[in-house]
């Protein structure tokens, strides 16, 4: 019988191209990230359709022959990944942070090509002098910005040749005598009332004083640019938001190279990328820098708490904590105590015209949440933005006609949202657990014998705690009016033979 003839192996499923990559690409926002033949990240980009952004990358009629960098870019391009969000705002942060922790090297090229103008100021020199350039050298010379708007830099060197009387690029200081320069010529006037004659030691004390104000400007224009970006991004003018951050990434790389003050947080920190997230995903008029959410605690209807909580800029702010006591009734009813405690808050806020929260967050669906609007229809309040956030799917309710919201567990703004929920949540247990061990210790009293309530409440006051009187001595608690020497050592014995409350 002849051997079977042996098959050949089978060979793997061979890996899908970029062309087959890109077919199955989703039409959604996100960011991709572009890889070379060794798996190196790139380039980072985002759109608003990745299936149609990632496509044009291999398009051979696009038009690229102008554009040799990014011909080069294609060139080197082996594969690609994708992360798919929910908005062309989170696409923009993503695409932003992810530049920053991979700093790939066609994302770097392109920002630097920008070449923004930067104050160079030639130390070494004689008389330094403030002159614009687009390139910073490895010199003696120190250097300011980049700055990405021209004019305004141009206009602040014109100013500060008048202020502190320095040399710009356009200046041709004269050595007259001995160590004394004449700056410029006598007629010109920017100089006002600095000296035109001086010794260059006295020119360098201006120099000193001009640099520092060149510096204090910079961080003023690195502020005005982030504010310009987050409004750019809230207003959904994303291409303007993401110029934006180039600039400020751009500033912030070259002023902590120059300066000796500790470095301000790259675009956004964390808290506000989630703020801004969260105003996007509720439909809010702009990031919630004041949120307050409230909790109901309770055993079995029993020990009936409620607390509020307040984060200022995404963090706790616990001066502004609050817990509150149901008064209205007693009994077991996380709606009508909801209610109480809101209007509580919300009427003292009012009648002190204080402001109300940008956002108020229950813990709860929606019957918790029309409790809390309730509140606000009985004292006839307009109600600040109201959100419910039910724990068993971290569904966010609305108290309008909107459907409920689901972001994903990833999403910074729902994180945000767990973060103050579960903390409004510890608040609340930790008063009622308070409440319950205070009730426990006083309790005790109860179950001594012939001690009516006046002579339970005169040696709490008299010992101001359990604790101190269990410590007393027989003859201490005799002291307490009503307390008899019997009666005294009875107590006594009895506190010494029960057991410590747990």
């Amino acid at each position: 019988m002849p051997a079977p003839t042996p098959h050949p192996p089978e060979e793997p499923a061979e890996a899908p191209t970029l062309k087959e990559k890109v077919r199955r690409l989703p039409d959604g926002p996100g960011v991709y990230l572009m890889k070379d033949r060794l798996g190196r990240i790139i380039y980072v980009g985002k759109a608003k359709s990745l299936k149609k952004r990632v496509a044009s990358y291999f398009q051979a009629s696009r038009n690229i022959s102008q554009q040799p960098k990014i011909r080069a870019l294609v060139e080197m391009i082996a594969s690609f990944d994708i992360i798919e969000v929910r908005s062309e705002p989170e696409a923009l942060l993503l695409e932003g942070r992810l530049i920053k922790q991979y700093k790939p090297r066609y994302n770097t090229d392109f920002t630097d090509d920008k070449r923004f103008l930067l104050v160079r100021v030639s130390l070494e020199a004689e008389l330094p002098r403030f002159v614009l350039t687009r390139l910073r050298k490895d010199d003696r010379s120190r250097y300011f910005g980049p700055f990405a708007y021209s004019n305004l830099v141009r206009k602040t060197l014109t100013e500060m040749r008048r202020q502190f009387g320095i040399l710009l690029g356009d200046a041709h200081p004269v050595k007259i005598a001995g160590e004394v320069y004449r700056l410029y010529d006598d007629v010109r006037a920017e100089l006002y009332g600095h000296a035109n004659e001086v010794t260059a030691a006295d020119y360098r004390c201006r120099v000193v004083a001009a640099c520092e104000f060149l510096e204090g400007k910079s961080r003023e224009w690195l502020g005005t640019l982030r504010a310009e970006m987050q409004a750019a991004a809230t207003r959904q003018e994303f291409e303007r938001a993401a110029k934006l951050r180039d600039i400020v990434f751009a500033l912030e790389e070259t002023l902590a190279k120059t300066r000796h003050f500790e470095r301000a947080p790259v675009l956004l920190r964390s808290d506000e990328v989630a703020l801004l997230l969260l105003a996007g995903a509720l439909r809010l008029p702009g990031p919630p820098a004041h949120l307050e959410c409230f909790d109901i605690s309770h055993i079995s209807g029993t020990f009936v708490v409620a607390s509020m909580v307040h984060f200022t800029a995404g963090r706790p702010d616990r001066d502004h904590y609050r817990r509150f006591q149901i008064k209205s009734f007693v009994g077991n009813d996380d709606y009508r105590a909801m209610t109480e405690v809101v209007g509580r808050r919300y009427r003292r806020l009012y009648d002190e015209g204080r402001p109300f929260p940008d956002l108020v967050v229950i813990d709860g669906g929606r019957g918790q949440v029309a409790a809390a609007l309730k509140a606000f229809l009985a004292l006839d309040l307009v109600p600040p933005p109201l959100v419910g956030l039910a724990k068993e799917h971290e569904t966010i309710v609305f108290p309008d006609e909107r459907p409920p919201l689901n972001l994903p567990l990833t999403h910074p703004g729902l994180q945000l949202l767990q973060r103050l929920r579960d903390e409004a949540h510890r608040f609340a247990n930790t008063y009622n657990a308070d409440l319950r061990s205070k009730k426990i210790r006083e309790s005790i009293l109860d179950d001594f014998p012939g001690l009516g309530p006046l002579r339970r409440a005169a040696l709490l006051e008299h010992f101001g705690s359990i604790a101190k009187l269990r410590a007393a001595a027989a003859a201490e608690i005799q002291e307490v009016p009503g307390v008899g020497p019997k009666r005294a050592r009875a107590l006594h014995a009895f506190l010494l033979g029960a057991r410590s409350p747990t």
